[in-house]
């Protein structure tokens, strides 16, 4: 029997990176994405583009760009590799539905999410609940994750929920807010600042102080929650986030000296996955995440 050799397929590397990179139109985003380099990137597509026979992308100084033939496929390797991180997900929930993967912003994840997971497991006992931090939202159809919480600012995908608008304004201990008595005053304060929310001073100045000039010293941190930490050790004045400082408002540790607050059209949202093998518990959990 002749049995001829059968065409080969390009690799599935090859395919993922330039899915990604025609998504994202830039070598360094989906190197970012995918946890490689841009030259792994450009190394993959290339491959790609030698198997087709065609160029997928433009090379600019200033980036990459789409050709016509990349772009009339790029829709189907989307569908495609969202169908399969669907069904990897799902039967990961499958073999252990009681495995419940949360990711998270740093901030939200030690601020917000972590003073609520031992009540939640103390009422589930039965279910495993593992926590990460990520700067970037995952793609929940690709990843492995069952609850997203983030920050969301563009309309809201399937299957997400909003918890609460996000509010910008100044923070600080008790012992601080005894020399504040109107925002003028802040002009003479230690200023804390974020570096992951480095224009959080200025736009709530823009909008209450427009007409004075931001203080630009100051220590900066690269986490929120150390800013917190310090903000509560009266090392100065922290421009708060609403959906992060309830609980230090509450307690007493931290204070709002003035009622100056500033809408960032911004929401805290929950994100969970489609895959509904755990569904159930899932729900509960968020239930328990919204409860007061």
């Amino acid at each position: 029997m002749v049995s001829p050799p059968r065409p080969k397929m390009p690799g599935l590397n090859a395919l993922r990176a330039f899915e990604s990179a025609a998504r994202h139109q830039s070598f360094a985003d989906a190197a970012a994405e995918l946890s490689v380099t841009p030259g792994a990137i450009a190394q993959q597509v290339k491959s790609l583009e030698i198997w087709v026979g065609k160029k997928l992308f433009k090379r600019l100084s200033q980036g990459v760009e789409l050709t016509a033939l990349g772009a009339s496929t790029l829709s189907d390797f989307t569908t495609a590799f969202d169908t399969l991180g669907e069904a990897v997900t799902k039967l990961r929930a499958n073999a252990a539905p009681e495995e419940v993967r949360i990711v998270a912003l740093p901030s939200i994840a030690q601020l917000w999410l972590s003073p609520k997971l031992p009540q939640i497991r103390a009422a589930m006992p039965d279910i495993i609940i593992s926590l990460s931090a990520l700067e970037q939202p995952p793609i929940m159809k690709r990843e492995p994750y069952d609850l997203s919480v983030f920050y969301n600012d563009a309309p809201f995908v399937e299957n997400t929920i909003a918890v609460s608008d996000d509010w910008l304004y100044p923070v600080c201990s008790p012992e601080i807010a005894r020399r504040l008595n109107r925002p003028e005053d802040l002009l003479d304060q230690v200023l804390l600042h974020d570096t992951t929310w480095s224009e959080d001073w200025k736009n709530w100045f823009d909008y209450f102080l427009p007409d004075k000039e931001l203080p630009l010293t100051g220590p900066a941190y690269s986490l929120y929650s150390l800013a917190v930490e310090e903000a509560k050790n009266s090392a100065g004045i922290l421009m708060g986030h609403s959906t992060l400082i309830g609980e230090q408002l509450a307690s007493g540790a931290l204070v709002s000296p003035f009622d100056y607050k500033l809408d960032i059209k911004r929401c805290l949202t929950i994100e969970m996955a489609g895959h509904g093998a755990n569904r159930s518990v899932l729900q509960n959990i968020i239930e328990r995440l919204l409860a007061k």
